[in-house]
């Protein structure tokens, strides 16, 4: 038996394996599609359109609080260019795969499936991002780490479960979202797969140093066996008895936010006024290099469309070099010897760096940026505490009770409602359906209700 740590790699992935049509179903409950002009990743990607916490990205803020006038992206425009570009990186790996594993083709597969799971993984990449973004996260969890009543909750749940409690994860909560039940979304193996970026629970014995899947977690406690199914059905090789390798296609996921947010979160600064236009073209050059002619710039008199154009070819740059990379390593990633992110080994990586420098110091830290960051710790923590407050009285503290804490619980939705809570066992189950309802809002909806809550302003005012 291996130790916890140990890497206990099971042979090499195999890609018609890591490729087969079929649907998240532990229950064996859906029904096979006779549907002859979609495939199976196609419909993955018009399900995730039309589904509800898609649509509530649309008033998630992505960095910047939305601003009167000039354009910037929210967490649903972000999450479209990523599919984008992942739907490109996706069909240039996916011909490479064809042509050098032709089984693939008898199989059925084409280059355009490859794209399509690229393309609905990367759609969904974001959707268990809590109100106000990053800040969102570390507001959840600095709630149970540090406030009173959510500190109260670590004697009511397992370890493992508390450590999810602590360390709020959106990409956990974006898979605990997309296996629901209740969203009904049934997705295929395959684009749920390359979804978890991070495929391991929130407690591990010891992170494996160096390896990018690592770095974050993907799945809380309870859905373990939720992603051991999955891995199962498509052959993803166990990292030690608490971690697998990802799914190969995780990778051109991840690669796909990772030139998004880079190169757009820069137009954004330069459309603010946060990065001069000097300094933005001068970014972008680094990574068109030769290709770079500022003369032709000149055709485009304003200097949003100049922008534009440096950064449609620089995201063309980007998508070239990810697929060579990807090529260059995708032995090494099967067996599970490769763990990097692909924009750190490409040739533009330098320049990307610089990009991620200066958004760091003049875009991530700028004023609005931080205000943002700042009333979303408030709204969070006070929503958390309301309702929290309320759940412990009625469960644990029962002498505190109050008629404040029963109209507290009545706007809780149906599922968190009192009248389902009679036969009530599972604390874990209760915290993470609350923390459901808080992280699906949108910035508008929580900001709403926080000020209901506080009495800060009344229904209709």
């Amino acid at each position: 038996m291996e130790s916890p740590h140990s890497e206990v790699f099971l042979g090499m992935m195999q890609w018609e394996k890591l490729l087969v049509a079929g649907r998240f179903d532990p229950e064996n409950r859906a029904i096979p599609s006779n549907e002859r002009f979609r495939t199976e990743f196609e419909r993955d990607y018009d399900r995730i359109i039309f589904s509800a916490p898609f649509r509530n990205l649309q008033d998630k803020t992505q960095v910047f609080p939305l601003p009167e006038h000039d354009f910037v992206h929210t967490r649903l425009t972000h999450s479209l260019e990523v599919s984008s570009v992942g739907r490109s990186l996706g069909k240039s790996v996916g011909e490479y795969l064809l042509q050098k594993y032709p089984n693939l083709q008898e199989e059925g597969i084409t280059s355009s499936d490859v794209g399509a799971i690229v393309a609905a993984a990367a759609l969904t990449h974001d959707i268990g991002n809590p109100p106000f973004g990053h800040a969102g996260e570390d507001a959840i969890s600095d709630f149970f780490k540090f406030h009173p009543y959510g500190i109260v909750w670590q004697s009511h749940v397992k370890p493992t479960e508390w450590e999810d409690l602590i360390k709020f994860e959106g990409n956990a909560q974006g898979f605990r979202m997309l296996v629901s039940k209740e969203n009904g979304l049934k997705l295929s193996l395959a684009t749920l797969a390359a979804f978890t970026k991070y495929p391991r629970p929130s407690q591990i014995f010891e992170k494996s140093k160096g390896r990018r899947s690592q770095k974050k977690y993907g799945f809380y406690a309870d859905q373990i066996g939720d992603y051991a199914y999955l891995a199962e059905k498509l052959g993803i090789s166990k990292l030690n008895r608490e971690c697998w390798l990802r799914h190969p296609l995780a990778f051109l996921v991840e690669a796909a936010d990772d030139i998004c947010y880079s190169i757009i979160d820069l137009e954004d600064g330069c459309t603010l006024g946060l990065v001069t236009w000097e300094e933005g073209i001068s970014l972008l050059a680094g990574i068109l290099k030769d290709k770079y002619q500022p003369e032709k710039l000149l055709k485009y008199q304003k200097e949003a469309q100049q922008l534009a154009v440096l950064r449609a070819m620089a995201i063309s740059i980007l998508v070239e070099e990810v697929v060579q990379a990807f090529i260059t390593h995708e032995e090494a990633i099967l067996q599970g010897d490769f763990d990097q992110a692909l924009t750190d080994i490409i040739p533009s990586a330098p320049a990307l760096a610089k990009i991620v420098d200066i958004s760091i110091h003049q875009i991530y830290r700028s004023k609005p940026v931080l205000e943002k960051e700042a009333a979303g710790f408030q709204v969070i923590e006070g929503l958390l505490e309301v309702f929290s407050t309320a759940i412990n009285h009625k469960f644990y503290q029962t002498e505190l009770f109050s008629g404040k804490d029963r109209s507290i619980l009545r706007l809780l939705p149906k599922e968190l409602s009192t009248g389902d809570w009679d036969n009530h066992t599972n604390t874990y189950a209760l915290l993470r359906t609350l923390i459901d309802f808080i992280s699906g809002m949108t910035d508008k909806h929580a900001l709403a209700l926080y000020r209901r809550v506080k009495g800060i302003a009344l229904p209709g005012a």
